[in-house]
């Protein structure tokens, strides 16, 4: 029997989603483990506040999404258990994690795919920050594509050789787990997604804030630029990305 085959019947499952420490990223394994015993939802590997209280928002989405909420002991755990896991960007991920973990849905439509998003008690997906260094850490670590709330879409499409996909809703994901329905391109009604940065050959001239902004680039020092309107501080910090 396969690992996988194995691990179904266990009721456990995993997906992967991105914790932040400062501006980097790193990538978190987020395992759900399904087992008979009186309801209950543990959370473990080093949660703050925001990420322990997502016991209730996500049970409240996964219900009012129209899916039954496992009458069982359920225990998540986030990996590698030393990383401190900041904010409520891994709802999206405990959920579907829970999910498959029950057998709900299956997990091998997010293999390969990073997870990121807030939960609404409505089941919507809601933005998150740091969408862009997380799709940097997504792309380091050799994964395929990155699923984010639908608002967060465009700043992920910075994120080069990497595909993105945007949900509204966690009932989209269900569904598109289920192979009922896609997921959303990033939204059209968005600015679209850059091929290339502004660059600093575009400007003329301005040999001292080129330098500046290219030594601040170089070794990642902070910059401020003084000036009268039209002396091209917005030109040149555009272009320091």
């Amino acid at each position: 029997m396969a690992r996988s085959d194995r691990l179904a019947m266990m009721g456990y499952a995993r997906v992967c989603s991105i914790a932040l420490v400062g501006v980097v990223g790193e990538v978190v394994v987020v395992e759900a483990d399904v087992t008979p015993g009186l309801p209950r939802l543990i959370v473990s590997g080093l949660p703050d506040t925001a990420l322990s209280e997502s016991r209730d928002r996500v049970r409240a989405a996964v219900v009012n999404s129209g899916e039954r909420w496992p009458q069982q002991r359920l225990t998540v755990n986030l990996l590698p258990a030393p990383l401190p896991k900041h904010g409520s960007g891994f709802d999206v991920a405990v959920a579907l994690a829970i999910l498959a973990a029950a057998g709900a849905i299956p997990s091998e439509p997010f293999e390969q795919m990073v997870l990121l998003g807030e939960l609404g008690l409505d089941g919507m997906v809601r933005p998150v920050r740091g969408v862009l260094p997380a799709a940097l850490a997504a792309v380091r670590a050799g994964a395929k594509a990155i699923v984010v709330p639908e608002d967060n879409a465009t700043e992920a499409c910075l994120a080069s050789g990497i595909a993105v996909f945007a949900t509204d809703t966690l009932a989209r994901l269900v569904r598109f787990a289920r192979g009922r329905g896609p997921l959303l391109d990033p939204s059209p009604a968005a600015p679209p997604c850059p091929s290339a940065v502004a660059d600093l050959a575009d400007v003329l001239g301005q040999e001292r804030g080129r330098r500046a902004v290219m030594i601040a680039a170089a070794g990642g020092h902070h910059l401020a630029l003084l000036g009268p309107p039209g002396a091209g501080k917005t030109m040149l910090a555009q272009r320091l990305p």
